[in-house]
């Protein structure tokens, strides 16, 4: 089983402090969170998506990105993947993210979709979408990076389906499925299985985070609603042990990268027992 992990879960730590946690963890694959931290958030405490003192900052040099591959090169880590927060149909900076791939020793990149809240309709951002992965392959092809689209909730490809209605025209050598169950607890569960066995060669990467779902009651009773949330790994409602060996059916191959936005551990406790975890649901026999 290959590890990796995505330096958004690892606010607090430097890049060679990430490296050489995930090295102490059995975590081989870095996957470098690609986004600058807002001048108003530098005297802040760290945090996942503000003040990430993990980050490559897209306003930096070649020189500067470097020392990202240089951090893990020195752990003996793989820096697996450029992970930006693209806007659908932006090439230049899409382009800019492959070139930081390719500086870095990176496979493949993360790339945007559209967003989904009601206001436009599904088959116009569908359109737009599948134009702006026109232009991405080409780019993918002459930087030899994959581009992946993830199943993420609020947008146009929640689920393993959507995600392969978008991506199955297009060469899965290319542009592939980041696979994120995690992010199917807020919306686009399917049966695991199923969507895997659907995505086939398009299945290119896996994030690995839990969530689960609290009840808000009325204070008179009437009337009760339901909201989601992130949770330990081993605490949510995506059961690990069972999509492992989903994975396992369809011949995944790939890295599994810790993405957990909980809270639960310190980020160095974390990466330990994502490893732990992850081996010890690996050797379970398969549920039924």
């Amino acid at each position: 089983m290959k590890l990796s992990v995505f330096t958004v879960a690892t606010p607090d730590m430097q890049p060679e402090q990430l490296a050489k946690a995930a090295a102490q963890a059995g975590i081989e694959g870095i996957e470098w969170r690609f986004k600058e931290i807002p001048a108003d958030a530098a005297a802040e405490a760290p945090s996942f998506w503000r003040h990430n003192r993990c980050s490559i900052d897209p306003g930096g040099s070649e020189q500067d990105w470097q020392e990202f591959q240089q951090a893990a090169e020195k752990h003996g880590r793989r820096s697996l993947a450029v992970v930006p927060y693209l806007q659908c149909g932006d090439l230049e900076e899409t382009e800019k993210v492959m070139r930081a791939a390719k500086v870095v020793n990176a496979s493949f990149i993360r790339v945007g979709v559209p967003g989904y809240d009601r206001r436009q309709n599904y088959n116009e951002l569908f359109d737009q979408a599948v134009r702006y992965l026109h232009e991405v392959e080409d780019l993918a092809r002459t930087y030899n990076v994959k581009a992946i689209v993830e199943t993420h909730h609020l947008t146009i490809t929640p689920s393993a389906s959507l995600a392969h209605r978008l991506v199955s025209s297009f060469n899965p050598d290319q542009i592939g499925v980041l696979y994120d169950p995690g992010n199917m607890v807020h919306e686009g569960y399917e049966n695991y299985r199923m969507g895997l066995e659907l995505l086939g060669p398009y299945l290119a990467h896996v994030h690995v985070k839990n969530g689960g779902y609290q009840r808000h009651t009325a204070e008179d009773g009437s009337s009760s609603t339901w909201s989601s949330g992130w949770v330990a790994l081993n605490h949510g409602a995506v059961p690990w042990s069972q999509v492992i060996q989903d994975l396992k059916s369809v011949g995944y191959e790939g890295y599994y990268g810790v993405e957990d936005f909980s809270g639960t551990y310190s980020s160095g406790e974390m990466l330990t027992r994502f490893a732990e975890q992850m081996r010890a649901w690996s050797e379970q026999k398969q549920l039924t």
